[in-house]
């Protein structure tokens, strides 16, 4: 990351990290890929499916953990493929199992096969058992600007909402209520799925998203490690351009040159 990046830390729970991009694991032709792509995204925090990785419970297969050490990255397990609150409960109780007590987790309770999107019933009560048992919840979600409220209030500490289908790659479809939980938001709001290329990544930024978490824009990409570059480069682009403050929007032209005391 740019050395300005630390004078402008993400802020989750007491954690602090330069990197506002969080990547996925899955998805990628191995995890010699796996690692390559997260080294050049420059990403921090780094999730993965409990239920679909090894991390040492099968000794004859290749353990995440050997690829993306625990000392280097902040590991972020998820419950993907979890369709109600109890069994992403026991899902995350499993990882804090499995990785030493470790509590830092994402909940996602999906409501749909086809389309992944969240079950937010489930999630409720998910995020609401979790929180209880010192869980520090990051949790994807809908667009609903009174959920992610909810959600907030119940203690979770980073809101997650879609901005396109998990997958899907159609970009932010959602700017208004997107705008609404960030704007009224008092944790990090970080766009999570439906990211497809980096401009996608720099709007979501420019916004006023906290951070992006991605997987398959850049696995999926024909050179995911050109991809994972270029969307380290729009994170930062984007939020700087957010810090900074565009210019507002005008009907007419406006001379860039001032023509006060112009000779003539």
């Amino acid at each position: 990351m740019p050395a300005h990046a630390c004078d402008d830390p993400l802020q989750i729970g007491v954690r602090q990290f330069n990197s506002r991009l969080l990547t996925g694991t899955g998805k990628f032709k191995d995890l010699r890929e796996t690692r390559l792509a997260t080294e050049a995204a420059g990403a921090e925090i780094v999730t993965f499916a409990v239920r679909r990785m090894n991390l040492g419970q099968d000794a004859t297969q290749p353990n995440l953990l050997d690829a993306l050490p625990p000392t280097r990255y902040t590991l972020l397990p998820n419950t993907a493929g979890c369709y109600d609150a109890a069994e992403a409960i026991r899902t995350c109780r499993l990882a804090r199992e499995l990785l030493d007590g470790h509590t830092l987790i994402k909940l996602e309770v999906l409501g749909d096969a086809r389309t992944l999107f969240p079950n937010v019933i489930e999630t409720l009560a998910a995020a609401e058992q979790l929180v209880a048992e010192g869980f520090e919840v990051m949790v994807y979600t809908s667009d609903d600007p009174i959920l992610a409220r909810r959600l907030e209030d119940i203690g979770c500490v980073a809101i997650m909402p879609l901005a396109a289908p998990i997958g899907s790659g159609l970009g932010i479809q959602n700017r208004y209520t997107l705008l609404e939980i960030i704007e009224n938001a008092k944790v990090p709001v970080i766009v999570d799925a439906g990211v497809g290329t980096a401009s996608d990544a720099a709007i979501a930024m420019e916004l006023g998203c906290a951070g992006v978490l991605m997987n398959t824009a850049i696995a999926g990409a024909r050179d995911p490690l050109l991809m994972a570059r270029a969307m380290r480069a729009a994170v930062q682009a984007g939020r700087d351009a957010y810090r900074a403050g565009r210019i507002p929007r005008k009907r007419c032209a406006s001379a860039s040159s001032p023509i006060d005391g112009m000779v003539g």
